[in-house]
């Protein structure tokens, strides 16, 4: 059997990959991430399958879950929200699952970050404006940030930052960041982006904390901080430009 580990997409039950849906399709076994993953995914489980929700489970709990449907021979479909690239929790999974020798894939999907640029309508790298996106977090109840890895040293280099676990943060770390995009730096908060009650708020450094406290903002949040947000006067990509030389080599 194989286990594989599946990005389910931010919330929107059709933002998956046909194969995630194919394999989600044929698995006997599914373990899903809770609240995090739409339940539209579940239903298209297989009759009878064996669907284990993980949100109240520790890692040896759900390893034991991995390698029992191995011994009978089933595969499994792991899901987690978004992409299981990052902050997934799913490399210490793999680690036990190659100790005990269980077979394993992972099939990509769309990150928050992507759904929450979708919702503002916004490319993250502009041309003449910002061409690096920061992923990172902050630490309060998760797990530490390692040494080096402090939100000053990302916005001092004025890149588009994105944010994830930050939201409840957000009045401490907003005069943070304003230090380094001035008060006046734009930045948008995205909740349960892709969901149908998506929330999108606009603002200011200045501004923001405010607008998530009155709008009762509290997890699955996405904050976007930097110039690109509210670029209008750049320069056209070299990609598409007119000087370009598109002849064959």
């Amino acid at each position: 059997m194989t286990v594989f580990f599946i990005g389910a997409g931010p919330g929107a039950a059709d933002l998956v990959t046909l194969r995630a849906a194919r394999v989600i399709a044929a698995a006997p076994v599914c373990l899903y991430a809770g609240a995090l993953v739409p339940r539209e995914l579940l239903d298209t489980a297989p009759a009878g399958a064996r669907l284990v929700d993980t949100a109240d489970l520790d890692l040896d709990r759900i390893t034991a879950e991995l390698v029992a449907a191995h011994e009978a021979g089933l595969d499994v479909a792991r899901l987690h929200s978004g992409d299981p690239s990052i902050w997934s929790a799913m490399a210490e999974q793999m680690r036990r699952l190659d100790a005990a020798g269980v077979p394993y894939e992972v099939v990509p999907g769309v990150p928050a970050f992507a759904a929450a640029a979708a919702a503002l309508k916004r490319e993250l790298t502009v041309p003449g404006v910002g061409q690096t996106v920061v992923l990172t977090r902050t630490s309060a109840r998760s797990t530490p940030m390692p040494p080096g890895e402090q939100l000053a040293a990302y916005a001092a280099t004025g890149a588009t930052l994105v944010l994830h676990l930050a939201v409840q943060r957000i009045a401490e770390l907003a005069p943070e960041l304003a230090e380094h995009y001035g008060d006046d730096g734009p930045v948008a908060v995205v909740a349960r982006a892709s969901r149908d009650d998506e929330l999108v708020l606009r603002g200011t450094l200045a501004d923001i904390a405010g607008q998530v406290e009155a709008a009762g903002v509290r997890r699955t949040a996405v904050v976007v901080v930097g110039p690109v947000l509210a670029a209008a006067e750049f320069p056209d990509s070299h990609l598409y430009s007119t000087t370009r030389c598109r002849g064959q080599a």
